[in-house]
């Protein structure tokens, strides 16, 4: 598998099980995805910007120690009230988005093109919420650091993203926390662990949890028959009614083997 990846190629008219792929495939197609490269290289140009433009170091660390701080809290804010919010469904006009960002990632976490968040929505969400931050503490040097620093993090996100959700076992105990703490949110209960990388905001706002009853909704987010039939755009595009257990459960929990 891993020797058929192409850059921009192998993306098209393919999909990938995490559940079926070991780390170094992971890696093959982590490293030639379009969007990782993409923000790679835009990351590259802003820091080579603020690299040539700062003229104090106080330009490139305040920005980057405040990103670091926001950026899980801002993540931990659009995860639990946007993304498992029930009413972008609701209008037709946000049905599409709301599928793509999220209700196909939990109708089946393990397929990988659905893992990824669309550049069109990230970047400029990126930089909507970093560039001010940046700008009003280092000016347009600090801009640049801020949404490059931004988008490194973005990329680390999703590449323990996919661990989470890949046939792998961590070997470091931290890592596999993470992904026991993520695997919970998928699988158990969809209403706490927003985080990825850092659950911190889910312990301060009282969503964190390490044991919970399964959810009937974990899997399809409040968006099941019923919904379906009052709100049917998402349903329209999927095809076919939402899953209320994922792709080749094989127990009486619904889990399916990692």
């Amino acid at each position: 598998m891993a020797k058929k990846l192409v850059w921009g190629r192998a993306w098209h008219g393919r999909s990938y099980d995490l559940g079926k792929m070991t780390l170094p495939e992971l890696w093959a197609a982590y490293i030639t995805y379009p969007a990782i490269n993409l923000y790679a290289a835009i990351a590259l140009a802003a820091g080579l910007y603020a690299g040539f433009t700062v003229r104090h170091w106080a330009q490139i660390v305040l920005p980057i120690i405040a990103v670091l701080i926001v950026y899980p809290l801002v993540w931990y804010g659009l995860h639990r009230f946007v993304l498992h919010g029930r009413w972008l469904y609701r209008m037709r006009w946000s049905a599409a988005l709301w599928k793509r960002i999220h209700f196909d990632h939990h109708q089946d976490p393990h397929k990988l093109e659905v893992l990824f968040g669309d550049p069109l929505n990230t970047i400029p969400t990126m930089a909507i919420i970093t560039l001010p931050i940046g700008f009003a503490l280092g000016g347009w040097a600090g801009a640049a650091t801020a949404i490059c620093t931004a988008l490194v993090t973005t990329c680390v996100y999703e590449f323990f993203h996919c661990i989470q959700h890949l046939n792998y076992k961590p070997k470091n105990r931290f890592v596999q926390m993470l992904k026991r703490d993520h695997l919970l949110h998928h699988f158990q209960d969809e209403s706490g662990n927003y985080g990825i990388v850092s659950f911190l905001p889910d312990k301060i706002f009282g969503s964190y949890y390490q044991e919970r009853g399964r959810s009937p909704t974990v899997f399809n987010l409040g968006y099941d028959v019923e919904q379906a039939k009052r709100y049917p755009w998402v349903m329209e595009l999927t095809g076919s009614p939402p899953r209320d257990r994922p792709p080749g459960a094989t127990d009486e929990q619904g889990k399916r083997p990692a």
